[in-house]
C-alpha cells in the first residue's frame, strides 16, 4: 500500500532535519552544501514517487524548506538519527533498498560537497548506515 500524502511529507521533514544535521555537524553550513542538497532534491528526490503537499507542490521540496528553515533559525540538535529510527518502526515500507541508498547518497554528497570528509559528519554518516541496515 502507498503511503499517503501525510506521511510522505512527514518523511520528507525528517530528511530535512537529517541533512541538515550533517551539514552543520562541523557547525557551519557551508553554501556548497546547500546547493548540492538543493540539486539532489530537484534530480533525484523529485522524480522519486508523487506525492504533493497541500498546495500542489511536489513534496520532496520539504527537504529543502525544513533544512532552510533550520538554517535560517540556527538550529543544532544531535538526536536526528533516535527520531528517525522511530519513523522507521512506524513506516518501515518507505525504507526500500532504494530509498535507503538514496538518503545516504545525498548525505555522502552533502558531506563532501565542501573541503572533504569532515569527521563528526562521518561519524553521523556511519549511525545513519547502521539505522539504514538495521531490521525493524
Amino acid at each position: 500500500m502507498k503511503p499517503s500524502d501525510k506521511t510522505m511529507i512527514h518523511f520528507y521533514q525528517q530528511l530535512g532535519k537529517l541533512f541538515y544535521s550533517i551539514a552543520s555537524a562541523d557547525k557551519e553550513v557551508q553554501k556548497e552544501e546547500v546547493a548540492q542538497l538543493n540539486k539532489l532534491v530537484k534530480k533525484q528526490w523529485v522524480p522519486q514517487e508523487d506525492s504533493i503537499n497541500e498546495f500542489g507542490d511536489d513534496a520532496a521540496y520539504q527537504i529543502e524548506i525544513v533544512f532552510d528553515w533550520l538554517l535560517a533559525n540556527e538550529w543544532h540538535f544531535r538526536n536526528v538519527i533516535p527520531n528517525l529510527k522511530n519513523y522507521k518502526k512506524e513506516h518501515p515500507s518507505i525504507f526500500t533498498p532504494q530509498m535507503n541508498d538514496l538518503i545516504l547518497k545525498t548525505a555522502h554528497a552533502i558531506e563532501e560537497s565542501f573541503s572533504g570528509e569532515q569527521k563528526l559528519e562521518l561519524d553521523l554518516i556511519n549511525e545513519l548506515t547502521d539505522l539504514l541496515h538495521q531490521e525493524n
